[in-house]
Protein backbone atom coordinates (compact mmCIF):
# COMPACT_ATOMS: atom_id res chain seq x y z
CA UNK A 1 0.00 0.00 0.00
CA UNK A 2 1.18 3.28 -0.85
CA UNK A 3 1.86 6.20 1.81
CA UNK A 4 0.06 9.19 0.99
CA UNK A 5 3.11 11.58 1.13
CA UNK A 6 2.76 15.56 1.74
CA UNK A 7 3.54 16.29 -2.54
CA UNK A 8 0.14 13.88 -3.19
CA UNK A 9 -2.05 15.75 -0.89
CA UNK A 10 -0.63 19.34 -1.59
CA UNK A 11 -1.80 17.88 -5.29
CA UNK A 12 -5.73 16.70 -4.47
CA UNK A 13 -5.90 19.78 -2.52
CA UNK A 14 -4.74 22.51 -5.33
CA UNK A 15 -6.91 20.46 -7.62
CA UNK A 16 -9.79 20.73 -5.64
CA UNK A 17 -9.42 24.16 -5.52
CA UNK A 18 -8.93 25.01 -9.43
CA UNK A 19 -11.96 23.08 -9.76
CA UNK A 20 -14.29 25.48 -7.15
CA UNK A 21 -12.90 28.46 -8.80
CA UNK A 22 -13.55 27.38 -12.20
CA UNK A 23 -17.49 25.94 -10.95
CA UNK A 24 -17.21 30.20 -9.57
CA UNK A 25 -16.54 31.32 -13.03
CA UNK A 26 -18.86 29.11 -14.74
CA UNK A 27 -21.59 30.36 -12.05
CA UNK A 28 -20.23 34.34 -12.07
CA UNK A 29 -20.45 34.22 -16.56
CA UNK A 30 -23.89 32.10 -16.69
CA UNK A 31 -25.72 34.62 -14.71
CA UNK A 32 -24.47 37.28 -16.79
CA UNK A 33 -22.28 38.66 -14.14
CA UNK A 34 -26.08 39.35 -11.77
CA UNK A 35 -25.97 38.33 -8.80
CA UNK A 36 -29.63 39.50 -8.22
CA UNK A 37 -28.04 42.88 -6.16
CA UNK A 38 -30.92 45.15 -7.31
CA UNK A 39 -31.89 48.76 -7.85
CA UNK A 40 -29.28 49.14 -11.27
CA UNK A 41 -32.35 49.21 -13.84
CA UNK A 42 -35.34 50.39 -14.42
CA UNK A 43 -38.34 48.41 -16.53
CA UNK A 44 -39.74 49.55 -19.94
CA UNK A 45 -41.87 47.26 -22.33
CA UNK A 46 -41.64 46.80 -26.09
CA UNK A 47 -44.67 45.00 -28.35
CA UNK A 48 -43.52 42.79 -30.71
CA UNK A 49 -45.53 40.53 -33.62
CA UNK A 50 -42.65 38.07 -33.84
CA UNK A 51 -39.65 37.50 -31.45
CA UNK A 52 -37.67 35.06 -33.85
CA UNK A 53 -35.49 33.55 -31.64
CA UNK A 54 -34.79 36.02 -28.80
CA UNK A 55 -34.68 34.55 -25.79
CA UNK A 56 -34.50 36.12 -21.59
CA UNK A 57 -31.35 37.58 -20.72
CA UNK A 58 -30.77 38.33 -24.31
CA UNK A 59 -29.00 42.05 -24.16
CA UNK A 60 -30.38 45.52 -24.77
CA UNK A 61 -27.72 47.49 -27.18
CA UNK A 62 -27.67 51.13 -28.56
CA UNK A 63 -25.15 51.72 -31.02
CA UNK A 64 -23.24 47.92 -30.00
CA UNK A 65 -23.21 49.00 -26.80
CA UNK A 66 -25.11 46.83 -23.87
CA UNK A 67 -27.49 49.15 -22.08
CA UNK A 68 -29.74 46.57 -20.52
CA UNK A 69 -31.09 42.43 -20.96
CA UNK A 70 -34.71 41.52 -21.73
CA UNK A 71 -35.78 40.26 -18.08
CA UNK A 72 -39.46 39.06 -19.35
CA UNK A 73 -41.18 37.77 -22.06
CA UNK A 74 -44.82 37.07 -21.79
CA UNK A 75 -48.02 36.55 -24.20
CA UNK A 76 -51.05 39.47 -24.24
CA UNK A 77 -53.80 37.54 -24.08
CA UNK A 78 -56.37 39.80 -26.29
CA UNK A 79 -54.03 41.01 -29.05
CA UNK A 80 -51.48 37.98 -28.74
CA UNK A 81 -48.51 40.10 -29.17
CA UNK A 82 -45.28 39.41 -27.39
CA UNK A 83 -44.42 42.12 -24.45
CA UNK A 84 -41.05 42.24 -23.85
CA UNK A 85 -39.94 43.49 -20.29
CA UNK A 86 -36.47 45.29 -20.70
CA UNK A 87 -34.48 46.18 -17.53
CA UNK A 88 -32.61 49.00 -18.82
CA UNK A 89 -29.53 50.45 -16.65
CA UNK A 90 -30.28 53.45 -14.24
CA UNK A 91 -27.16 54.90 -16.37
CA UNK A 92 -29.07 55.52 -19.65
CA UNK A 93 -32.50 56.63 -17.73
CA UNK A 94 -33.23 59.62 -19.97
CA UNK A 95 -34.23 57.51 -23.33
CA UNK A 96 -36.32 59.99 -25.24
CA UNK A 97 -39.82 59.09 -25.69
CA UNK A 98 -39.76 58.18 -29.07
CA UNK A 99 -36.91 55.39 -28.93
CA UNK A 100 -37.70 52.31 -31.29
CA UNK A 101 -37.13 48.99 -30.65
CA UNK A 102 -36.36 46.07 -33.22
CA UNK A 103 -35.24 42.50 -32.47
CA UNK A 104 -32.01 41.95 -34.41
CA UNK A 105 -29.10 39.09 -34.91
CA UNK A 106 -25.56 38.84 -34.50
CA UNK A 107 -24.26 37.83 -37.54
CA UNK A 108 -26.41 35.26 -39.72
CA UNK A 109 -26.58 32.74 -36.60
CA UNK A 110 -25.96 34.60 -33.71
CA UNK A 111 -27.53 35.60 -30.75
CA UNK A 112 -30.63 37.51 -31.10
CA UNK A 113 -30.77 41.13 -29.40
CA UNK A 114 -33.17 44.14 -28.70
CA UNK A 115 -31.70 46.83 -30.51
CA UNK A 116 -32.78 50.35 -29.17
CA UNK A 117 -32.81 53.24 -31.64
CA UNK A 118 -32.94 56.65 -29.60
CA UNK A 119 -35.00 59.61 -31.52
CA UNK A 120 -35.33 63.44 -30.77
CA UNK A 121 -38.21 63.77 -28.19
CA UNK A 122 -37.02 66.14 -24.89
CA UNK A 123 -39.80 63.95 -22.99
CA UNK A 124 -37.28 60.63 -21.75
CA UNK A 125 -39.28 57.49 -21.12
CA UNK A 126 -39.96 56.60 -17.59
CA UNK A 127 -39.92 53.27 -15.84
CA UNK A 128 -42.69 51.08 -16.76
CA UNK A 129 -43.27 52.92 -19.95
CA UNK A 130 -43.61 51.19 -23.52
CA UNK A 131 -41.65 51.81 -26.08
CA UNK A 132 -44.28 52.72 -29.20
CA UNK A 133 -42.54 52.04 -31.98
CA UNK A 134 -41.13 48.50 -32.61
CA UNK A 135 -39.87 46.29 -35.28
CA UNK A 136 -40.42 42.53 -35.31
CA UNK A 137 -37.95 39.72 -35.88
CA UNK A 138 -37.21 38.75 -39.71
CA UNK A 139 -37.45 34.94 -40.03
CA UNK A 140 -34.70 34.27 -42.53
CA UNK A 141 -35.92 30.78 -43.33
CA UNK A 142 -39.15 32.06 -44.11
CA UNK A 143 -37.56 34.77 -46.47
CA UNK A 144 -35.18 32.33 -48.39
CA UNK A 145 -38.47 30.06 -48.85
CA UNK A 146 -40.47 32.76 -50.34
CA UNK A 147 -37.58 34.07 -52.84
CA UNK A 148 -36.45 30.13 -53.56
CA UNK A 149 -39.91 28.65 -54.08
CA UNK A 150 -42.40 31.26 -54.46
CA UNK A 151 -39.63 33.04 -57.28
CA UNK A 152 -39.65 36.27 -55.35
CA UNK A 153 -42.97 37.08 -56.77
CA UNK A 154 -44.50 37.76 -53.17
CA UNK A 155 -48.21 39.27 -52.61
CA UNK A 156 -47.03 42.56 -53.11
CA UNK A 157 -45.92 42.09 -57.04
CA UNK A 158 -46.93 43.47 -59.42
CA UNK A 159 -49.10 40.90 -62.06
CA UNK A 160 -47.38 40.22 -65.41
CA UNK A 161 -48.41 42.77 -68.30
CA UNK A 162 -51.42 41.18 -70.44
CA UNK A 163 -50.90 40.11 -73.69
CA UNK A 164 -52.23 41.85 -76.57
CA UNK A 165 -53.41 39.87 -79.26
CA UNK A 166 -52.71 42.58 -81.87
CA UNK A 167 -48.88 42.39 -80.69
CA UNK A 168 -47.00 39.14 -81.49
CA UNK A 169 -45.50 37.23 -79.01
CA UNK A 170 -41.49 36.74 -79.26
CA UNK A 171 -41.97 33.63 -80.57
CA UNK A 172 -44.19 34.36 -82.87
CA UNK A 173 -42.26 37.20 -84.39
CA UNK A 174 -39.37 35.23 -84.85
CA UNK A 175 -41.26 32.73 -87.42
CA UNK A 176 -41.56 33.64 -90.96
Amino acid sequence: MAIRGPRLEFAVGAFLVLALASLLVLAFASTNRQFGIGGGSYPLTARFSNLGQLRLQAPVKIGGVVVGRVEKIDLDPVKFDSIVTLAIDKRYADLPGDTSAGIFTSGLLGESFIGLQPGGDPEPLRPGDEIAYTQPAIDLIQLVGKYMFGGGAGAGAPPPPPHDEATPSPSEAMQP
